[in-house]
């Protein structure tokens, strides 16, 4: 029952999370000016897909990834360094949800005090509403029920910003995996919880009341359900981000390369510049999304908002902090349940002669 239960949960948050991809300005809108200008979608992708060496880079591109994949399959899992990796990083587990407590109410406090919703690109004052859900989310007071207020915000907020503040999707992965993780320690609620745990104190007569925790748990909603719903809204907002900012929104995306003069970084034209920069957050998005390999697409997602961090000095840094914490507790739980790491990426080891290491358990990549 409970293998259905999560496939129905799964099957819901992927439908949700596809809903209405048009195009918008998202975060290079932070750092341009203007009106979008430059070429159209159609103009953007016959340049790219005509042009020789773009095709000869995309090509050797693809070849290097199958390559590196055909690898790691043979031969990564089994090192000792990835499996010492691996144990470490499931050793953070205890620290989960304060990780996931201070990446959401971080930028929600900044967001209040900054004067703006959710997203820097939603201009609307609601700082009574985010620095208090930040307050309770960062001290770990009545945790779970501060997620569930900033999801039924958020809920609210969108309804009436669609889709822009579809651009800051990230936060639903951080309420839901709050939600379900607890407040972790340390945490006020923690701290209540042992003292009604504890003969002889006053709290201890609050013993039977029901919690969250309980009511979760009666619906089936437990702990290892939340790497999944992390990895739903963060693999969305990554290929989101990636297809509406870049490759259905060119013009701003091609102002950004001119800006920081990114083709002397990379020599390569503008409109690759752009495209393959849509085609990794794609990438990272839908593995994340659909749990390949998500240790390393958790990696490589942490890569890119690294590069923009230090690339773009003008970025609004704080607006990515959920994104820094998301991919981090993915690095820690790996992919969790209605993965492909616990189906089609164990098949594939085996028949590259190589069976899933012990260590590896069903949080592989």
């Amino acid at each position: 029952m409970k293998r259905h239960r999560l496939r129905r949960v799964a099957t819901a948050g992927i439908a949700a999370a596809f809903v209405a991809a048009r195009p918008v300005a998202a975060h290079v809108d932070y750092v341009t000016e203007g009106g979008d200008g430059g070429p159209g979608v159609v103009e953007f992708l016959t340049a790219v897909f005509t042009t020789p060496l773009n095709l000869a880079l995309l090509g050797a591109g693809g070849v290097a990834v199958a390559v590196a994949t055909a690898g790691w399959l043979r031969y990564g899992d089994h090192l000792r360094d990835v499996t010492v990796t691996r144990q470490t990083l499931r050793s953070y587990s205890p620290y989960l949800g304060w990780l996931l407590r201070l990446a959401t109410g971080l930028p929600l406090m900044g967001a209040g005090f900054g004067g703006y919703l959710f997203s820097p690109a939603v201009p609307v004052e609601a700082r009574l509403v985010q620095v208090t859900l930040a307050f309770l989310l960062l001290f770990g007071l009545a945790t779970r029920l501060a997620a569930a207020a900033g999801l039924v915000v958020y809920a609210v907020s969108l309804a009436t910003q669609f889709p822009t503040l579809l651009l800051s999707s990230e936060y639903v992965a951080g309420f839901l995996g709050i939600l379900v993780v607890g407040p972790g320690q340390p945490s006020a609620d923690l701290l209540f919880r042992r003292l009604v745990l504890t003969d002889g104190t006053m709290a201890s007569r609050f013993r039977d009341v029901t919690t969250p925790s309980d009511l979760l748990a009666g619906v089936g909603v437990e702990k290892p359900v939340a790497p999944l719903l992390i990895r739903l809204f963060l693999g969305f907002n990554f290929a989101y981000l990636g297809v509406t900012e870049k490759w259905l929104n060119p013009g701003r995306a091609l102002q950004v390369v001119e800006k920081y003069g990114l083709t002397r970084v990379v020599p390569v034209a503008p409109e690759m510049w752009v495209f393959g920069a849509g085609l990794g957050e794609l990438v990272v998005g839908l593995c994340i999304l659909t749990g390949t390999f998500t240790r390393s697409a958790a990696g490589a997602g942490f890569l890119i908002l690294t590069t923009t961090l230090f690339g773009l000095p003008d970025d609004p840094v704080l607006a990515h902090v959920t994104l820094f914490g998301l991919t981090s507790a993915l690095l820690i739980t790996g992919s969790g349940p209605v993965a492909l790491d616990r189906s089609v990426v164990p098949a594939l080891r085996a028949r590259f002669g190589r069976p899933r290491s012990r260590d590896d358990g069903t949080t592989a990549g």
